[in-house]
């Protein structure tokens, strides 16, 4: 089973995604209808926009916000626990 992200809204447009640990991996924006991810990580203190963990999910889209199906697509690649 996929490790399940949390997703935390932020605003009617853009929502926080969180490794089940709580560290942020990056943010899903809504662009012309669509949500797409936009992974993030970070090098020391300094913000790494298309970085972290989900790097090879950066711009991946979905039709609609369901934690788990998001979960299962972002962390298809990840080694099992």
């Amino acid at each position: 089973m996929a490790t399940l992200l949390t997703l935390q809204p932020l605003n009617e447009g853009v929502v926080a995604v969180f490794l089940p640990g709580g560290a942020p991996v990056g943010h899903l924006k809504r662009i012309s209808g669509t949500w797409k991810f936009k992974a993030m990580g970070y090098e020391g203190a300094a913000l790494v926009p298309g970085g972290g963990p989900l790097t090879a999910q950066h711009n991946r889209c979905f039709a609609v916000l369901d934690a788990a199906q998001i979960s299962a697509a972002l962390c298809a690649d990840e080694p099992p626990a």
